[in-house]
């Protein structure tokens, strides 16, 4: 080869293996994703059991009618409806029929608020005074308590009483009336910014915040600006504007029998419980909620970006735990509060729950769905303050059991998984300084000597029988930190590594030890026996 050639082709290998180096040395994991390419043909297999569960609840409960349906990366999966739209005529709700959705709206006045912010026409810290002159003179709790924020107001701790069953009535208030309840007055239940407490009044006050920084009418900017970018056709802040054929009449049982609850009209409190919707257009709302994760490159939703949506799903006020054993003997946990317009909670089953309730006289609704399952479950009912908890938990019970709800497997870095290869090696041929001086980060030794990590490794590895050797998957737990099962000749070990934020990414924490009979590779479960 021509001494010119073969320096072109030197350099040439030169700059492959420099390229691969700095790939394997990347901090930046592909995206979660979902491992069954037939996720959807599994999850399929729940539908007759979750159609059973709904079935029972509405004959149990006496709901006149009700239409629920299954949400998957952003689609329905699977959408239903029984019973009566309106019960002197025996009109039937379908998949079409119009319910209010009550409380629920109060995650769309959320999302205009985040709209406005990203805007850079408003901030979360801001006074809501300063948007909202009639809380100017508002009479705090205490001298020291702090001006209240828009942000106390997105997480029910402005302090102002829990006001469910005034809140109700509330719909058709005029926005005079709003102004003269502000003027008069607003009562504590707490200091402003200590305390979750449950408050209409606080999202109709977000919602004139809306109103007097876009300049137009809250309904008018939701359509504007929500509904219309999402398709979301059918849905509204009037009755009125409902086809009478697609309009679901709400109930209450009394004595027995059916009484019709009159419709509130629309009005200044609409913000914290006004909309009605179907539950297809509901489906499109929690398919924007769900298409937040995972994290990624790629378009924005042109309603809100994804770092926002994420931001509202987010746990931002503490609302308490409980926990206690079930008729089975099994641990039950509930924990979790308020995020922006959405509750956010945890069980024993899922780290990341986000879901609304809506109840108004007439009507009850539900909307849950878990971010890293992709997975939603929407509920409508127009019975009064219907209550959807146990058939929702029953039906993702169901789904769970079909053995398709699963949630999204963390991809490693690749230095993370350059990483797991040294380690291994480290582990499985005895330790070797150059090999650990590579990976090591400025802190690894300072934490524990070389000379005693050495002996320790060689220790654990003993004790195991030696002759290690990997088995299976690493857990990635996070794009910088996995942990992975070596099998040894008379035992197994657990290695487990966190990468340092430095570029290149080493290892600043390591540890090796026993796997005892029983344990498994991966996260504990959330409740122990």
């Amino acid at each position: 080869m021509p001494p010119y050639a073969l320096l072109v082709a030197t350099a040439l290998c030169l700059g492959a293996a420099a390229t691969a180096t700095a790939g394997a040395q990347s901090s930046v994991a592909p995206p979660p994703a979902f491992d069954d390419p037939d996720r959807l043909g599994t999850l399929a297999r729940a539908i007759p059991a979750v159609d059973s569960v709904m079935r029972t609840f509405m004959e149990r409960t006496r709901a006149p009618g009700i239409a629920y349906g299954i949400v998957v990366d952003g689609r329905l999966l699977h959408v239903a409806a029984h019973g009566l739209r309106e019960v002197p005529s025996g009109a039937r709700v379908d998949t079409s029929t119009v319910f209010r959705i009550a409380s629920m709206t109060k995650s769309f006045t959320a999302l205009a608020i985040l709209q406005l912010r990203d805007a850079g026409r408003l901030q979360l810290d801001d006074p809501a005074e300063k948007y909202v002159p009639e809380l100017r003179q508002l009479r705090y709790a205490t001298s020291d308590a702090p001006r209240i924020t828009i942000r106390h107001l997105l997480t029910h701790a402005a302090g102002f009483p829990e006001d469910n069953p005034w809140g109700d009535q509330q719909l058709d208030a005029t926005e005079a009336g709003l102004s003269r309840l502000m003027r008069a007055g607003i009562p504590f239940a707490h200091v402003s910014g200590v305390a979750y407490e449950y408050s209409n009044f606080g999202f109709a006050i977000l919602g004139r915040i809306v109103v007097n920084v876009s300049g137009v009418p809250y309904a008018r900017y939701i359509k504007d600006r929500v509904l219309r970018p999402l398709g979301m056709t059918s849905t509204t802040m009037e009755a009125r504007e409902v086809p009478a054929a697609r309009l679901a009449h709400g109930y209450r049982l009394q004595d027995g029998q059916w009484l019709e609850e009159p419709p509130l009209p629309d009005g200044s409190f609409g913000a914290m419980g006004g909309m009605l919707t179907s539950s297809a257009d509901l489906s499109r709302w929690v398919g924007l909620m769900l298409s937040a994760w995972p994290a990624r490159d790629g378009a924005e939703s042109p309603v809100l970006k994804r770092s926002s949506l994420r931001e509202m799903q987010q746990l931002w006020r503490y609302a308490g735990a409980t926990a206690s054993r079930t008729a089975g003997g099994a641990l039950s946990l509930n924990a979790g509060g308020y995020a922006y317009g959405l509750r956010v909670s945890q069980n024993c089953e899922f780290a990341h729950i986000v879901a609304h309730s809506g109840g108004l006289p007439g009507f009850g609704s539900q909307m849950r769905w878990l971010p890293e399952y992709g997975v939603g479950i929407i509920a409508l009912g127009n019975l009064t303050y219907t209550g959807w908890n146990t058939p929702v938990d029953e039906a993702f019970a169901a789904l769970k059991r079909s053995g398709g709800l699963v949630p999204r497997t963390v991809r490693p870095a690749p230095v993370l998984s350059a990483m797991r290869e040294q380690v291994t090696r480290l582990v499985t041929t005895g330790w070797r300084a150059p090999l650990a001086d590579s990976i090591a980060a400025m802190n690894l030794y300072r934490d524990e000597s070389q000379s005693r990590r050495a002996a320790d490794l060689a220790r654990e590895v003993s004790a195991a029988g030696g002759n290690c050797r990997p088995d299976g998957e690493m857990w990635v737990e996070n794009a910088l930190r996995g942990e992975w099962k070596l099998a040894c000749a008379s035992g197994n070990l657990r290695v487990r590594i966190t990468l340092a934020p430095t570029t290149p990414a080493r290892v600043q924490y390591l540890a090796v030890t026993p796997l005892r009979p029983g344990e498994q590779i991966g996260p504990a479960p959330t409740c122990r026996p």
